[in-house]
C-alpha cells in the first residue's frame, strides 16, 4: 500500500537530527525519510517524489545552498527550508534571495517548523 502522505526530506549530517527530526515531522502528519549528506539525497530515487526538503545549511563537502542550486539545475521545483544554528538575519535574507521557502534557526520550535512546511506544501 503507497502512503499517501506528502515526503518530507532532512537533510543533515548530525544523526541526532536525522533520529530525532523525522519523529516530530511524522507527528504533523507526513511521511519522511533522512539522509546523511546532500550527496545522499541527491543519489535518492525518490527526489521526484518529496515535497520538500528540509535542509542543514552547513554541512561537510556540500552547503545547504549548494543542494539547492543542484536540485534547481536538476529541474526539481522542491520547496526548500533551510535549518541553521547561525540566528542570523543576513544569513536568512542570503537564503530567501537564493530561492528557500524559510529559514528556521536552532533550536528548533516545533511550531515555527511546522509552519514553515506548511508554506512550503502550499508553495510546492
Amino acid at each position: 500500500m503507497s502512503d499517501s502522505r506528502p515526503l518530507v526530506a532532512v537533510v543533515d549530517d548530525d544523526v541526532s537530527v536525522r533520529e530525532s527530526l523525522p519523529d516530530l515531522i511524522r507527528e504533523f502528519g507526513f511521511s519522511v525519510q533522512a539522509f546523511a549528506s546532500a550527496a545522499e539525497l541527491l543519489a535518492s530515487d525518490r527526489l521526484g517524489e518529496m515535497r520538500c526538503l528540509i535542509v542543514d545549511v552547513e554541512m561537510p563537502a556540500m552547503s545547504g545552498l549548494e543542494l539547492l542550486h543542484k536540485v534547481k539545475h536538476r529541474g526539481y521545483a522542491i520547496p526548500i527550508v533551510f535549518v541553521s544554528g547561525h540566528r542570523s538575519q543576513a544569513l536568512r535574507r542570503r537564503l530567501m534571495e537564493e530561492g528557500a521557502t524559510e529559514c528556521v534557526f536552532k533550536p528548533l520550535s516545533s511550531t515555527a517548523l511546522a509552519g514553515a512546511i506548511e508554506v512550503a506544501l502550499r508553495k510546492g
